[in-house]
């Protein structure tokens, strides 16, 4: 697809926005074609984490595409100031997806592009990465969860002056605040997201994709219900090939061969 490169390296899945001339804008093909790499990694039992990442040295993504928002603005084509149509299933809008995702953040996340990398489970920066939600310095909010998420990962004062100023910070602060996992060196971090991905990808995958979902459910919910909620996927996952697996390689002294099942 033209808004986005998919390849596949061993376990994980790499969706890399391809709009370098436009520092990833996320235009309507951008974003069809992130999700075309969710669905097809949903589907393939073989793919056990997403990496999004960006085209060039420049930007992660620097946000919406304007010049497409006024253009369907001006068309009657969405609702002025509604980039985001709730209909429409996104990482970024609360789609559903409990494979593990990691942002491969290049240069600048800013707007949306923001939104897109906290909208992934594990964030990794490279040191020339640059984060932000500067959309009220355009006459709008967060439109895509940035409201919602920057407070869930940073403190809640440092979330509201940076949505309040439209502040930049840089991929250090990123880290000293929590919003990201690791920095490091700039050519150093498509290698350190496969590392992460290939870590997982150890992993017996249901019981990655039950604690994933277990957390995120169970952040909305009561402790109690949340220990509940954790019971229910523990009894599932228990019941699995691949736990009876681990166990068993464990005895053995040998690697575990988890097919998911």
């Amino acid at each position: 697809m033209a808004g986005a490169e998919i390849e596949v390296r061993g376990y994980a899945l790499i969706v890399t926005m391809n709009r370098p001339e436009a520092m990833n804008a996320l235009n309507g093909e951008v974003r069809a074609g992130i999700l075309d790499g969710l669905r097809r990694a949903q589907q393939d039992p073989e793919i056990r984490a997403v990496i999004i990442t960006g085209a060039g040295d420049r930007a992660f993504s620097a946000g919406a595409d304007l010049k497409e928002r006024a253009a369907q603005n001006d068309a009657g084509g969405t609702q002025p100031g509604a980039f985001w149509d709730p209909g429409d299933p996104q990482l970024q809008r609360g789609l559903e997806f409990w494979k593990p995702t990691i942002a491969a953040v290049n240069g600048f996340a800013l707007g949306g592009g923001c939104e897109l990398a906290m909208a992934c489970d594990i964030r990794v920066a490279s040191d020339r990465a640059v984060f932000g939600q500067p959309e009220v310095t355009r006459g709008a909010i967060p439109g895509a969860g940035g409201t919602q998420r920057l407070p869930r990962l940073i403190p809640f004062g440092v979330a509201l002056e940076l949505l309040m100023t439209g502040r930049h910070i840089d991929a250090q602060e990123a880290h000293r605040l929590g919003l990201v996992n690791h920095v490091v060196p700039h050519e150093q971090l498509l290698d350190k997201a496969i590392s992460i991905a290939e870590e997982i990808a150890a992993n017996a995958p249901l019981a990655v994709m039950a604690a994933k979902e277990a957390a995120y459910r169970g952040r909305e919910q009561s402790l109690l219900d949340g220990l509940r909620l954790e019971g229910l996927e523990n009894r599932i996952v228990r019941a699995s090939e691949d736990a009876r697996e681990g166990p068993r390689a464990f005895a053995e002294k040998r690697k575990p061969n988890y097919r998911g099942v």
